[in-house]
């Protein structure tokens, strides 16, 4: 019988954060698969495993099916349920052939270090998409969360949230989560000019007042 692939989450990026499972899963496979910048994270746990860097998707998938007899392990960014390549393996792999391995989300640790709670937040991602988040917004409880990405920063969001009349909404920003030169900003999008610089990787929480 096949071994199945485990997908684990890496959770926010510090490997403090990534589960007592997620370790195991690393630790005892043969096989490692990730993107590079996934494999230096990870370094620390591995020994004489090998380490494929997932460059293209095709490519990824012809290693796998010539070493389907050996222990592979996928590692992703945060976790694996929330805009994740745990859909194209689903879809390609099939999900009989998937051992799941969850991590911590970047919105969750954020939240966390905010000791706020997210229920009541719509998750949305312009990180590469496009989204509503304006509706979005409009139609949340208490606020929305963002993944972003260079083009819709904190800023550019922010002076949108201006033109669409919420000036009171509170744009907090979370850079390069969970490292130690971690940071959070936080201010009203009325003050959004006094924020026009470059972010790091960052998640961003708009909180209606």
């Amino acid at each position: 019988m096949e071994n199945k692939i485990k997908v684990v989450g890496l959770g926010p990026g510090n490997l403090d954060f990534l589960t007592g499972a997620g370790v195991k899963g690393i630790k005892n496979c043969e096989i490692v698969i990730g993107g590079k910048r996934h494999l230096e994270e990870v370094e620390e746990l591995l020994d004489n495993q090998e380490r494929f860097p997932l460059e293209k998707l095709q490519e990824m998938l012809n290693y796998i099916e010539k070493n389907r007899n050996k222990k592979i392990t996928v590692v992703v960014s945060g976790d694996t349920g929330y805009y994740s390549l745990l859909t194209y393996l689903e879809k390609n792999l099939g999900k009989e052939n998937l051992e799941v391995i969850p991590g911590i989300s970047s919105f969750q640790y954020l939240f966390s270090r905010l000791a706020m709670t997210w229920e009541k937040y719509t998750l949305c991602s312009v990180h590469g998409r496009s989204c509503e988040y304006i509706e979005a917004l409009k139609n949340s409880q208490e606020g929305i969360v963002l993944l972003t990405d260079n083009i819709n920063n904190p800023y550019i969001i922010g002076k949108n949230l201006l033109e669409n009349g919420f000036e009171n909404v509170e744009i907090i920003v979370g850079e390069r989560l969970s490292y130690g030169d971690e940071k959070i900003t936080r201010f009203k999008a009325k003050d959004v000019e006094k924020h026009q610089r470059d972010y790091q990787m960052n998640v961003t929480i708009l909180k209606k007042g």
